[in-house]
């Protein structure tokens, strides 16, 4: 390993484990911003979804921690991350990352302020973190009674949401692009509570009733294979979200999970199109109209 990766890793060890301190739960990230530590089931045949029960690192955003000791094995398993992740929607903070987003045509700060000021909220002062794109990641804290999820491009074009499942880029990484760090002013603060408007528009619509029994065997198990695509590291992206697709329109909840679906992909690094025209072949696939 060349010494400016070693430096890197030092330092990004030295930043988590400084935000575990503040109660933010890390894991190590790669140079791509994925976790560094592959899944310990990634040659399984047909692995269940598995969050770290099996004892063995690699399980993503489930392996974040704030215990110092249990921080420096991951880093030790991962001498090539140079960044690290702050799980959110975890206590005490049930961070939720808003990610201003330059990559698209649109003016994403732009559309937060539209949508603060015709739903009468404001961002209250709280930590900013510089992306090297030029986006920016603000930090704001949930309440813990109330689930965030992930999501992309919903609440306005540009703006990504990182709720329960996901994580953030921790100031202080590198990644091939570049380094990300907290904005002049904002690194001392801590995640500014969540304006009551703002959450409500990051919350999913209320889902129509179905009955009891049916509903809570297709939660069960539309959670099951939406968890089997976020555990996806690079390389087996596609083939898990594949693979969850065909078992969702197999078992007759394709059209209903591929919303879900859709965003776990997102959460891995594929884009919308991709993930639409993957699970579109899934449901071709089982004799379904995608």
């Amino acid at each position: 390993m060349a010494t400016t990766d070693r430096q890197a890793t030092t330092l990004a060890l030295a930043h988590a484990l400084s935000a575990a301190e503040r109660g933010l739960a890390v894991i190590p990230l790669s140079r791509t911003k994925l976790p560094a530590l592959r899944s310990p089931h990634r040659d399984d045949p047909a692995p269940a979804p598995c969050h770290g029960e099996c004892g063995r690192p690699g399980h993503g955003v489930y392996d974040a921690s704030t215990d110092p000791a249990r921080i420096r094995e991951l880093f030790a398993a991962a001498p090539w991350a140079t960044g690290y992740g702050i799980a959110c929607g975890l206590p005490p903070h049930h961070l939720i990352g808003v990610d201003l987003d330059t990559k698209s045509e649109t003016d994403s700060s732009a559309a937060l302020r539209e949508l603060a000021l015709r739903h009468l909220f404001t961002i209250p002062p709280t930590v900013v973190v510089l992306t090297p794109s030029g986006g920016r990641h603000l930090w704001l804290s949930g309440p813990p009674d109330v689930v965030v999820p992930n999501s992309a491009g919903r609440l306005a074009p540009g703006i990504d949401i990182r709720g329960a499942g996901g994580y953030l880029v921790g100031p202080g990484s590198r990644t091939r692009h570049g380094a990300y760090a907290a904005a002049p002013g904002t690194a001392h603060l801590a995640p500014a509570a969540c304006p009551p408007s703002l959450l409500r528009l990051l919350l999913p619509p209320p889902r129509p009733h179905r009955p009891a029994a049916a509903h809570a065997t297709t939660d069960a198990h539309g959670r099951g294979l939406v968890q089997f695509v976020l555990a996806a590291h690079e390389g087996q992206r596609n083939t898990r979200l594949f693979w969850a697709a065909c078992r969702a329109y197999e078992d007759g909840i394709g059209a209903a999970l591929v919303d879900a679906l859709v965003e776990a992909a997102l959460d891995t690094g594929l884009t919308e199109r991709e993930a639409r025209a993957t699970i579109a072949s899934a449901a071709r696939m089982t004799g379904h109209r995608p």
